[in-house]
């Protein structure tokens, strides 16, 4: 169902039809001197990147589509209660007319301003299949001197465009982006040091006005910076790197520095061949508590799942710790299981090639880990349950978010602590994937040098966007498929990147899939074969794998998930 654009757009555009009436009629109108200085920075997008603008995380400059005679086109996927917006402040001049034009497509797009000191406008379209120009026009007030421009699309629609965006009218007194000269591209730049994740640059300022520095690798944008410094995180070992730098100030971007490369150093971090794990796995969740799935011990387990999760550890009253013991009530259900026999049950996986590790969180997780004291005490309290019960790792399942930053940390701290060969798994929900300034995909990014797989639970989650701005429904090929590519897209190695599915249809509340949906859809990851209506761009044969929850729903249900699922992942190169 398509939404209905709030009362106030139709009763802003009604004004913006009217305003400029009352302005004639009062003898005000903007000087013929200014009708073709366009009064935004960076308004077709040239630079190639969103200089000038303030947006969000789901907007991105392309290509393609682009309007007649551009070359780059602003491009916007809203998610969840994000629409995408791009904003920018403009110098203006108090009681001055403005014009406002853009050219979009798609649906559900809005152009407007605010901010104005009188009766802030806007202009919408629900449907443009193509190029459509939007206008509008507005009067500042008696002591405005700027305003607000935005762009932006509705919640939960498809990607929009937009491109050619012009505001004309008297420049304020802090100017335009029509004035001014851009800067000249920065010099000197030289890599002053490399780690396994990450490159530290530097470089000179070129001679004028710099407002700061977009740092470009391997020809994308990844930071923009104030200083003549930056160090580029999230990298992967032993991998050149090629970068450069633009400067840019209120007129635009300067053109790109000579590239340098950079070589980062190797690390058998959780995400290489220190983890012990084959090249493409299966990994289940093994449940420490009855709901009505068949109660395991853990030597049950079928040696068809590589990796086995417990779940769950959980939280107390220090901020951040992590505490583990086996539930009461699964211990009565297998006739007194003991907490010695399942740290039997983890060495007995272990000889048998498996890996074992403990899950934190879960649906009912509340472990917070938001300032340097909790995710210290995350690392110490998780290093100590591993030596107690010899587990291989950690998965992150807190399903009520993460703080990218302070969670980075603690697994960082861990990883130092435990050693190269730590496992570090994450299952985030499918809102915390939608792009790569989500949560939980800022901390895949963030920790990608010891990440060892990332598993987006693709239930429970109703219609979501894929990668190509279209929204899929769960419990399709296509859902999974379009949403991992986002994460394929988005800066993460294939070989990290695992699809999260119910073992059977009493394993959630929704998303179901047939195993062998799940093994078309790694058939359509791994060699373009076998596809829905989505087909990715390019093939990513080193695709992870798959997790499911759970082993329990599973055995419940013959194996049907494993024994159709493994022998498959088991062909892939």
């Amino acid at each position: 169902m398509r939404p209905i654009p709030p009362r106030r757009h139709r009763r802003l555009r009604l004004l913006s039809l009217l305003v400029p009436v009352a302005m004639l009629a009062l003898g005000i109108q903007a000087s013929a001197a200014y009708a073709q200085t366009n009064l935004l920075t960076n308004g077709s997008f040239s630079t190639g990147n969103t200089s000038g603008w303030t947006c969000s995380s789901g907007d991105s400059v392309v290509t393609s589509p682009v309007f007649t005679g551009s070359s780059f086109a602003l491009a916007g996927t809203p998610a969840g209660s994000d629409d995408a917006q791009c904003s920018q402040v403009v110098s203006v001049q108090p009681n001055s007319s403005y014009s406002l034009t853009g050219e979009v497509e798609g649906d559900y797009v809005f152009l407007g301003d605010s901010g104005t000191g009188t009766s802030d406008t806007d202009n919408w379209t629900p449907s443009a299949s193509s190029w459509t120009q939007l206008s509008t026009s507005f009067t500042t007030g008696a002591s405005t001197t700027s305003v607000t421009i935005y762009i932006h699309g509705w919640y939960a629609q498809p990607t929009y465009y937009a491109d050619a965006l012009s505001l004309t009218g008297p420049p304020g007194s802090g100017g335009g982006g029509g004035g001014g000269t851009a800067p000249s591209a920065p010099t000197g730049l030289t890599v002053t040091g490399t780690t396994s994740s990450s490159v530290s640059l530097s470089w000179t300022a070129p001679s004028g006005t710099v407002t700061g520095y977009d740092v470009f690798e391997n020809g994308t944008q990844t930071a923009s910076v104030s200083g003549t410094s930056d160090t580029v995180t999230g990298l992967s070992p032993s991998t050149t790197y090629k970068f450069s730098v633009a400067a840019f100030n209120s007129v635009g971007q300067s053109a790109q520095s000579g590239q340098v490369s950079a070589t980062t150093s190797s690390s058998g971090g959780g995400g290489g061949s220190g983890s012990g794990l084959p090249a493409h796995v299966l990994m289940g969740y093994w449940q420490d508590f009855t709901n009505g799935a068949e109660p395991l011990t853990l030597a049950a387990v079928p040696t068809s799942y590589n990796l086995v999760a417990v779940a769950f550890g959980n939280s107390d009253s220090t901020p951040g710790q992590v505490t583990f013991s086996l539930d009461s009530g699964l211990s009565s259900a297998l006739g007194g299981y003991t907490q010695q026999q399942f740290i039997n049950d983890i060495k007995t996986l272990q000889s048998r090639g498996q890996k074992v590790i403990l899950s934190v969180g879960g649906q009912n997780g509340t472990i917070s880990v938001d300032d340097a004291t909790s995710a210290s005490n995350f690392a110490s309290s998780v290093d100590s349950i591993i030596q107690q019960y010899g587990f291989n790792g950690v998965d992150i399942d807190l399903e009520n978010g993460v703080n990218p930053q302070y969670m980075a940390s603690a697994l960082e701290q861990l990883e130092s602590d435990v050693g190269s060969s730590l496992i570090i798994t994450l299952a985030p929900q499918t809102v915390d994937t939608q792009s790569t300034g989500d949560d939980y995909f800022a901390l895949a990014l963030n920790i990608k040098s010891i990440l060892t797989m990332i598993n987006t639970q693709y239930y429970n989650s109703g219609t979501m966007n894929g990668c190509d701005g279209n929204v899929y429904a769960e419990g399709t090929e296509n859902f999974m498929t379009a949403l991992a590519c986002t994460e394929l897209q988005g800066g993460l190695s294939a070989s990290q990147v695992g699809l999260g599915l119910p073992a059977s249809s009493s394993a959630a509340g929704s998303g179901y899939v047939s195993p062998s949906l799940v093994n078309n859809a790694l058939d359509c990851l791994a060699a373009r074969a076998n596809c829905g209506s989505f087909v990715p761009s390019t093939s990513y044969p080193s695709i992870r794998g798959v997790m499911t929850w759970s082993i329990n729903w599973d055995a419940s249900n013959g194996y049907n998930f494993a024994d159709t699922v493994a022998p498959y992942l088991a062909t892939l190169p």
